[in-house]
Order: structure tokens, then C-alpha cells, then sequence
């Protein structure tokens, strides 16, 4: 077997020296489908569907990961439906939660309501009206299904802020929030 084996070894050395290849030369393609793709690029035109189009909407109904909808209106009913039903799944003890949420808030809410939420930011010195304090007894009455619920949808002069913050941070902008109300109230 050993012999064999030694014959094996110096057949596959000597065909080493015997066979010379050219680095410069594109190996042999047994199975050339990864360069040759049948898949159409974007935006050309596909005769196998019906229109035409490559780049097709997605099937009605579809759901992207992460972004489950929500079965609320843009209402004050269903704001306060919301925060009868809807509970802040993080925790204020998290210091990185908080963190995370003055970031968010700072970023999208200060330049109304304020670095300190009392509704006095930047855009209210250029005439705009001023927003609610986050402060006062309203806001602190509220729940936090129902803060959620506005930051998603809006509210009057308060654009929909679901397009441009994931859902938990909306979460952790609500924990910011309450740590500036005074008593730092956690869903009052």
C-alpha cells in the first residue's frame, strides 16, 4: 500500500512540473451559471411578466420585518385607546435605554418642545406657535401607549414621526421624556 501510494505521490509531482499553466488564462468553468446569471437586471424589461417590469411592487398585504402595523387611527379616540392598550416594553433602569432616547429626542424634538420639554425651542423664537409642555399636567397625565400613539401619528402641528424613528426608539424617546417631567413619573 505504502508503494502505492509513493507512486501516487510522484505521479502527482511529476505531472506538476510537466504541466505548465499560465497565470495570465482564466481557469476552466465547469458550471459557468454564477457568471452567465439568468436573472434580468433592474429596470429592464422582463416579457415573463405582465407589464413588463422587473422591479415589481410588493404583493399586496406584505408586512417588512420589524415594522408590524398598528390597528390605530389617526384619532384621539384611538390615541387614548392606545394608551389603555399599549405598555412601554423597556425599561428606565437601562441606562443605555435613556441615553439612546435623549439622542432621538434631541434630534427630532428638541427644536420644538426644548431641551428641557417646556415647549420653548428654537423654532418658537421665529414665530411658530409654541408645542404643549412636556412638563405640564396634560402630558403627565398621559399614558405611554398614548405618547406613543402621537409620536407615530401626530397631532395637530406635530408631524407623524413613524417614517423617520424604529418603534423602540420611540419607546425610548417616552422614557426621556418622563425623566424630564418632574417626579420622573414612569407611566403615570
Amino acid at each position: 500500500m505504502n508503494v502505492f501510494l509513493f507512486a501516487v505521490l510522484l505521479a502527482v509531482l511529476g505531472l506538476n512540473f510537466v504541466i505548465r499553466r499560465d497565470p495570465g488564462q482564466r481557469n476552466f468553468e465547469i458550471m459557468a451559471e454564477m457568471v452567465n446569471s439568468a436573472a434580468y437586471e433592474s429596470q429592464a424589461e422582463n416579457p415573463a411578466v405582465e407589464g413588463g417590469n422587473t422591479t415589481l411592487s410588493p404583493v399586496f398585504g406584505t408586512i417588512a420585518r420589524g415594522f408590524m402595523p398598528m390597528h390605530y387611527d389617526a384619532t384621539h379616540e384611538d390615541a387614548v385607546r392606545a394608551g389603555a392598550e399599549l405598555n412601554n416594553p423597556l425599561g428606565a433602569e437601562d441606562p443605555g435605554n435613556l441615553a439612546r432616547g435623549a439622542i432621538i429626542y434631541a434630534d427630532f424634538c428638541a427644536v420644538c418642545h426644548g431641551d428641557t420639554g417646556r415647549g420653548n425651542g428654537p423654532v418658537t423664537a421665529r414665530g411658530f406657535p409654541p408645542p404643549p409642555s412636556l412638563n405640564g399636567e396634560n402630558a403627565r397625565k398621559m399614558r405611554d401607549g398614548q405618547i406613543f400613539h402621537l409620536l407615530t401619528y401626530g397631532q395637530n402641528n406635530m408631524p407623524p414621526y413613524s417614517s423617520q424613528i424604529t418603534r423602540e426608539d420611540r419607546w425610548r424617546v417616552i422614557l426621556h421624556i418622563r425623566s424630564l417631567q418632574p417626579g420622573k413619573g414612569v407611566n403615570p
